[in-house]
């Protein structure tokens, strides 16, 4: 059996799986697979760590998920700053979640009380207490919530360093296209591209996101597309400084955040389709962001747009990550996908998941809700 470990897809999850297996020496050789590596969902993401505020009444597994994950993101930063040479631009000034009008108030009220009977506190904010906390808000602004546990990071320089360390610790890259996982006698054996050339292997670590379904039957229906558009705003000379700290908005019932970095600029998301892969940034998904977020930091008006892009979350059906063995697959065939909008988040907890079990070691217990294993075994045919 070749001690070859491939990884199939090379954002921010894959990458530091390949990053991980290499450096600790859990196979011989590690290929990463990917015709774009650095793209998808990991280049077009908000990087928000941000468990607290993400947090909805009925996934409370998926709140202790991301807290989990979200304790383990300052040794993961450092640990993969240490490897690579590179900043990843953590921001450690926290978030505010803020709502204006009394609809939203009501709902930042349930997820309060949900936080507390879940053993988690906020800092509930009045309208006049949050703008002096932020003065980039606008007036429209009612309410608020202060956690400053919850993170971000600039996800574009965590993937440049996270290649950086992956290619020191002697991952090979292939930027070619994956057709499918290789089977042989219920086992892996190997990886066949696009091309039709077959990298034996004797373990395969599916990461590629909401494409993964396709790579073997066994995984077909556990993930799908989940699309989402950002902005990328700057403020231009003259304007009002962006916030320092992340902002999560509700107007109208519609999520919206505006993710701070450096230079004056901010991330703007975040609309959610259920449209199959159409990648088109839609002019009703830009103006609808701008709107949004026009209301709550008034002072964007006068800032420049240097981006529009969409790419695809990959979305479960109990918004859980994937992670393991899956139930009616071959031997030696991991999942490592449906980190949906937490992908980013949830990517320091998936590096010690992977590591474990790459090793023959269990997963730390903190992952079980996202075990592969919860899944029912499906009828496959190879």
């Amino acid at each position: 059996m070749s001690d070859r470990l491939v990884i199939l897809g090379a954002g921010v999850v894959g990458t530091t799986a390949a990053w991980v297996a290499a450096r600790d020496r859990l196979a011989d050789e590690v290929v990463l697979v990917d015709p774009e590596p650095a793209s998808g969902a990991s280049w077009v993401a908000g990087g928000m760590l941000a468990p607290i505020t993400e947090a909805w009444p009925g996934e409370r597994a998926l709140l202790e998920l991301g807290a989990a994950s979200l304790a383990r993101w300052p040794a993961f930063a450092d640990a993969v700053e240490r490897a690579s040479g590179r900043s990843v631009g953590l921001r450690r000034e926290g978030t505010l979640a803020v709502v204006v009008d009394a609809a939203d108030r009501e709902d930042l009220d349930r997820i309060v009380e949900h936080l507390r009977a879940w053993g988690r506190d906020a800092e509930r904010l009045t309208g006049r207490e949050t703008r002096r906390r932020e003065p980039a808000l606008g007036p429209a602004v009612r309410a608020g919530l202060a956690v400053p546990d919850d993170l971000a990071v600039d996800n574009r320089l965590l993937l440049a360093a996270l290649r950086t360390a992956a290619e020191r610790a002697g991952v090979v890259v292939r930027t070619e296209p994956a057709a499918r996982v290789a089977e042989s006698g219920g086992a892996v054996s190997g990886v066949e591209l696009a091309s039709g050339e077959v990298l034996a292997a004797g373990r395969v670590v599916v990461a590629a996101g909401a494409w993964s379904a396709s790579l073997h039957p066994a995984l077909s229906g556990l993930v799908r597309p989940v699309k989402g558009e950002i902005l990328r705003v700057r403020a231009r000379p003259g304007s009002l400084p962006p916030p320092t700290r992340t902002v999560r908005a509700a107007v109208a019932g519609r999520a919206v955040y505006a993710v701070p970095r450096d230079g004056g600029r901010l991330v703007l998301g975040a609309t959610q389709y259920e449209v199959g892969f159409d990648g088109d940034v839609t002019v009703g998904g830009v103006r609808d962001l701008l709107a949004d977020t026009e209301r709550v930091l008034p002072g964007i008006a006068d800032y420049a747009l240097e981006e529009s892009s969409a790419s695809f979350r990959p979305g479960t059906e109990d918004n859980l990550p994937v992670l393991g063995p899956v139930p009616g697959a071959p031997e030696g065939l991991f999942a490592c996908f449906g980190h949906g909008r937490n992908g980013i988040l949830l990517t320091a907890l998936t590096a010690d998941v992977v590591g474990e079990l790459l090793a023959g070691r269990p997963a730390p217990d903190e992952s079980l809700a996202a075990s592969a294993s919860r899944l029912a075994p499906l009828e496959v045919s190879s």
